[in-house]
């Protein structure tokens, strides 16, 4: 049986319903103002904070203050007060070399190097068609002299920036090859690095990513073409030593090498998850291993990471370093920048890695000397790569 209500009761019943719905209206309202209010009275206090610093700074101090040095300065310690060791400020000549190593640029003379057991610089890699190159430098020469300097009083970190510095400019260095010494000028230009470096290892197919730019994938997708080309049965990625990069170029290199599947979703601070990057259909088919450790780090995780959710291949070496955070840099009206960390990025399994690292699928351990030599060891010398060889070449047989 039907119950019927009066017309009384049914307006004094949507009344209360139209004041419950006020009232919860009002209630998240008010929590919202409430969080805006306390915003703008923290940053109230805190501009009070500092201006009662400037004013007494302005009235007493006794020399002239450097208003660029101080602005500088403010910037740089906002962002450190953040306490996130991802994020920092960048004064306009910062942002534009950040902006020049994205792209996959540098001024210099084209070689990595790293320091010698003896104090000097040995030269890891010679890029191809660098000045370094065009000087007849060559992987293996010890530098030991800049502009007449001796490398060991200057140190590695200011050998390296002395190699560095203005294009068109001139530097000059001594070098040893085979306990004999030259001496060689050698202009300094913008040259491209890619960070990939390739070669032959037999039958397998070695590609080392260095890092992720914006000029990687056409260098890493030619390097795969050449290697099949030459018959590689399998191929061997190492991103050892790879602290990251672009993400977009991680995505283009993954989107190349797998098949058809969502690649890189982020999550942000609200807790909601998107996907960045997807692959299509297309992928190379030959069987893969990944060489990982301690060093490879943020991007270089994530394409470790994919290459196995995707099961194209399988990881050797240690566990990675652990960083699954985004940073996104944004322009300040002066030029300078600032970078703040913004989500996290999760890779195809939407297993997040952050603080905890990637752990390989193979655990090789590196001694404390091959680690400081790992740059300079190969296929005989390097327990590492020996591993991967002997785990391709089972893939391949199966």
């Amino acid at each position: 049986m039907n119950k019927k209500i009066s017309l009384g009761a049914a307006i004094c019943f949507m009344a209360i319903a139209a004041a419950a719905t006020f009232i919860i209206t009002m209630y998240y309202a008010l929590n919202i103002f409430n969080g805006k209010v306390a915003n703008v009275a923290e940053r109230e206090e805190m501009y009070s904070k500092l201006s009662e610093i400037d004013k007494i700074v302005r009235n007493q101090y006794l020399w002239d203050v450097d208003e660029e040095a101080l602005m500088d300065s403010i910037a740089d310690g906002y962002m450190d007060g953040l306490g996130d060791v991802y994020s920092r400020y960048m004064t306009q000549e910062e942002y534009k070399q950040y902006q020049q190593q994205n792209a996959g640029e540098l001024i210099g003379i084209g070689v990595s190097a790293m320091l010698d057991d003896s104090g000097y610089l040995l030269l890891t890699a010679v890029s191809t068609g660098s000045p370094a190159e065009a000087a007849g430098l060559q992987a293996g020469d010890m530098i030991i002299k800049i502009d007449g300097k001796d490398v060991l009083a200057m140190g590695f970190e200011n050998s390296v920036e002395s190699i560095q510095g203005e294009d068109g400019t001139v530097v000059n260095l001594v070098y040893r090859r085979d306990s004999e010494e030259y001496t060689v000028d050698i202009t300094r230009k913008r040259v491209k690095d890619s960070g990939i470096s390739y070669r032959m290892i037999d039958t397998l197919g070695y590609v080392k990513v260095g890092s992720f730019n914006a000029s990687t994938f056409e260098d890493f997708r030619y390097a795969v073409e050449d290697l099949k080309s030459q018959g590689a049965q399998g191929l061997i990625f190492d991103v050892r030593g790879n602290t990251g990069g672009l993400v977009s170029s991680v995505a283009e290199m993954l989107d190349y090498l797998l098949p058809e599947g969502d690649l890189i979703s982020q999550t942000n601070h609200k807790g909601e998850t998107s996907v960045l990057y997807t692959s299509d259909a297309d992928c190379v088919e030959l069987p893969m291993v990944c060489l990982i450790n301690g060093d490879t780090a943020s991007a270089a995780e994530l394409f470790a990471c994919d290459l196995r959710d995707f099961r194209a291949a399988e990881l050797i070496g240690e566990t990675t370093y652990g960083k699954g955070v985004l940073q996104t840099a944004y322009a300040l009206e002066d030029g300078s920048a600032i970078i703040t960390t913004t989500a996290y990025y999760n890779p195809h399994s939407g297993v997040n890695f952050q603080g905890v690292g990637v752990k390989p699928d193979y655990e090789v351990a590196l001694t404390a000397e091959q680690k400081q030599n790992l740059e300079v060891l190969d296929e005989y010398t390097d327990p590492q790569l020996k591993k991967a060889m002997n785990v391709l070449e089972s893939m391949i047989d199966k």
